[in-house]
């Protein structure tokens, strides 16, 4: 545990910085915007509803995140249902434990792991407007034709009253295929400028970068590792009881003994704290919640001198990639993969860096306060569980 600890807190300092990470949590205390959701869900929205529901649930843990996308990238011949019941025994959340079935998803992910790390915040804070932004894309796709039935996935619509959600499942649920699209053409027309959807091109053995179009890579037997879903509810006009679900028996097989079924009342998804792992939640009311405590300068300086003594006696590699600026909005990875220790004393160079990233996405900061878990109708005609 001390060793994820520093792993942690070395691969958060790297991502944004001491200065960066210290300032973003105790700026002003707003909730994320409807545009700026929707800037964040633009690459992932039109995932298959439980790959979807999963990815967003491995995002509040992003130092496992890079945990499994190192172990992917050990284990190069492991996917699907044979890498997850592989990683059985690590003491990772379940949710990260099973996209290691997916090593292109979770090495996204790894890479750009401000954009990751700010999906779980979403998650955590606000994930009934979470819900909401996905089916708003989902909807602008639909209008778009862009997104509509294929041999790999289903896209149905359903309705209640006056209210619809999209959902996408795939056609074989043994078989999952991950979808591979440019925003800037899936959604059409994009109506918020200052908040351009970011783009990151499919592995390079997938082909080009799209411009437009939808790819599928190779179908992944990964049915066994699906556990996730949504509660698609409505509230009135709009989805104000849609949440997160798990299928406690299939998520109870791939945790072995790492899943507490009883934290996941009526099967929904709520936040496990145990495995964040050091990395600092956003905002105050969030670490109070979670009983974390901010790092005072004494415990950063101590921090610091540790990982200089693990670097002098352990090669470890690659543990995550430095984000990359967001050059009109597409990702382009770099040449090299840097230590995760190598940002400690380049602060400075990390928080430049960090605050030119931040311009791009806009001001992100919010204070959410205690996560409301809205209701949903589980009967007839009150919505639907995936």
């Amino acid at each position: 545990m001390k060793r994820r600890h520093l792993l942690g807190l070395s691969t958060f300092v790297l991502a944004v910085g001491p200065g960066a990470a210290l300032r973003a949590q105790d700026a002003a205390n707003k909730p994320f915007t409807s545009e700026q959701l929707d800037q964040l869900l633009a690459p992932i929205a039109l995932y298959p509803d439980a790959l979807l529901s999963q990815v967003l649930m491995a995002a509040s843990y992003p130092l496992e995140v890079v945990e499994a996308a190192r172990w992917s990238q050990a284990n190069p011949t492991l996917k699907g249902d044979a890498a997850v019941a592989a990683v059985k025994d690590k003491d990772w959340d379940v949710s990260v434990k099973s996209l290691v079935a997916f090593p292109q998803v979770l090495d996204m992910m790894n890479k750009n792991l401000d954009w990751t790390r700010k999906l779980g915040d979403a998650m955590i804070g606000q994930q009934k407007e979470v819900a909401d932004a996905v089916q708003r894309l989902r909807a602008r796709a639909v209008a778009a034709g862009n997104l509509k039935s294929t041999p790999q996935q289903k896209v149905t619509t359903q309705t209640s009253g006056s209210a619809s959600a999209v959902v996408i499942e795939p056609t074989n649920p043994e078989v999952i295929y991950v979808p591979y699209y440019n925003p800037s053409w899936a959604y059409g027309p994009w109506p918020y400028p200052a908040y351009p959807p970011p783009y990151y091109p499919p592995p390079p053995n997938y082909g080009a970068m799209l411009m437009a179009g939808m790819m599928f890579g190779l179908g992944v037997a990964a049915g066994a590792a699906m556990f996730g879903g949504w509660h698609w509810g409505w509230s009135g006009g709009g989805w104000g009881n849609s949440y997160t679900t798990v299928n406690v028996n299939k998520a109870t097989h791939i945790g072995a003994n790492n899943f507490y079924a009883n934290r996941y009342a009526d099967g929904r998804w709520a936040h496990d704290p145990t495995h964040r792992d050091g990395v600092p939640y956003r905002t105050s009311a969030e670490r109070q919640r979670y009983n974390q405590a901010r790092p005072g300068a004494d415990q950063r300086q101590q921090f610091r001198g540790q990982l200089e003594n693990r670097e002098q006696t352990a090669n470890r590699g690659n543990i995550a990639q430095r984000p990359t600026e967001n050059r009109g909005s597409e990702y382009r990875g770099s040449g090299g993969r840097s230590s995760a220790f190598d940002g400690v004393d380049r602060g400075n160079q990390v928080n430049r860096d960090y605050d030119r990233g931040r311009s791009s996405w806009g001001d992100r900061s919010f204070d959410r306060g205690n996560f409301e878990r809205s209701g949903g109708f589980h009967g007839a005609g009150g919505g639907f569980r995936r």
